[in-house]
């Protein structure tokens, strides 16, 4: 599961992770994104629809120059095709699972229904990886507080079929007394309303009630599933203040729920290990030694354009003087925040910010080799 702040390439990240996975390992590698957005699709420039996985084909790896050992597959959430799977699951027989997707009012409620989304990703998670034929799968989630919002959907779940709503929703199907009771309110809501809205509104739910016991069972499968030690989390982040605020914040909420940290990922990073100081450094001598130089020269050979040039080079010497100053104390910066994580942090992966957008397979490989290149023991 990648998590993390908005903003901080974790889509990107994820796609990179499968990358990486494909490229190493034999293994059959899903990335799935449970965020509305369709950003992992374009990263890989394919299309993707309903609730079928689509595979990177070996024209797409060549023309990327990528070469895989394994497989590469993508996917996302389709909402609706996502819970016409679950009706037809989880009610008790197909004739109840028929008479909950012709209700009138099924489509929207689904599409409305609080965390529905999240409940749905959840559970598409746990299919894939009980019943699924992939070895590895990565889950691209929504946002930090959302991606809360999706781990604790399968206890809200839970607690909807034990909540007073949900009886107080079904009392007019289950009670004669009741049904009596509420008729003259139901005529004045369906001249407001419109004919029968109380009543697809209560046969709904009573049908929907009928599947407690799989929708529960299956709840706490995936809780289990979530807490599994082979489940792993990596949060994104970038170096900025805030997005380790917040990282750090959701780090703090796994460990509450009992879930795993895999590793951070230190995004967008602009100086790392790969890239220091030492490039602008030996700039820096090139132009002093030519500087001297010059000097040296001045004082055999007159001319006013070799003035002009000592002087033009002494400002570039200062220029990249105080550039070498900027940088040192952006390193310096950088790592007082990434400090921070290491403490939370089982492993701390380090990935520059590129020159261009993440954009196709090609910048996603790229991505890959510096996620991998900063495991222990990789130069």
């Amino acid at each position: 599961m990648v998590a993390g702040p908005g903003g901080v390439g974790k889509t990107s990240i994820a796609a990179a992770l499968g990358t990486a996975a494909a490229q190493l390992t034999d293994a059959k590698v899903l990335v799935l994104t449970v965020d509305p957005a369709r950003r992992l699709a374009d990263a890989l420039g394919i299309e993707l629809a309903g609730q079928e996985a689509t595979r990177i084909n070996e024209e797409v790896l060549a023309s990327a120059g990528v070469h895989f050992q394994g497989e590469l597959w993508a996917g996302m959430l389709d909402v609706r095709a996502g819970w016409d799977e679950l009706i037809g699951r989880h009610a008790p027989t197909p004739e109840v699972a028929e008479r909950i997707l012709a209700n009138p009012l099924y489509a929207n409620l689904t599409r409305r229904f609080v965390h529905s989304h999240d409940y749905l990703a959840i559970e598409r998670v746990h299919e894939l990886t009980t019943h699924g034929d992939f070895d590895v799968v990565i889950v691209d989630t929504p946002p930090s507080r959302n991606a809360l919002d999706l781990l604790d959907a399968p206890r809200r779940m839970q607690e909807f079929f034990g909540s007073q709503l949900l009886r107080w929703l079904t009392v007019p199907a289950r009670s004669r007394m009741a049904n009596l009771v509420s008729q003259p309110f139901q005529l004045v809501a369906d001249r407001l309303l419109g004919a029968g809205f109380l009543s697809d509104i209560t046969e709904f739910f009573d049908l929907f009630q009928t599947m407690e016991d799989g929708f529960v069972r299956h709840a706490r499968e995936v809780e289990s599933l979530m807490a599994n030690p082979e489940t792993k989390f990596v949060v994104v982040t970038t170096a900025e203040v805030t997005p380790v605020h917040e990282a750090r914040f959701l780090i703090t909420e796994l460990a509450t729920r009992g879930m795993h940290l895999g590793a951070v990922v230190a995004n967008r990073l602009s100086l790392d290990r790969a890239t220091s100081a030492e490039p602008l450094a030996t700039e820096i001598d090139q132009v002093a030694d030519l500087a001297a130089r010059l000097t040296e020269e001045m004082a055999t050979v007159p001319g006013h354009d070799l003035i002009d040039t000592k002087e033009a080079l002494e400002g570039l010497l200062h220029q990249l003087q105080s550039r070498a100053v900027e940088i040192a104390e952006l390193g310096a910066q950088q790592e007082r925040v990434l400090s921070e994580l290491k403490i939370d942090a089982p492993l701390l992966l380090r990935c520059p910010i590129l020159d261009r957008d993440v954009q196709d397979l090609s910048d996603l490989a790229e991505l890959a080799t510096h996620l991998t290149g900063s495991l222990p023991g990789q130069s």
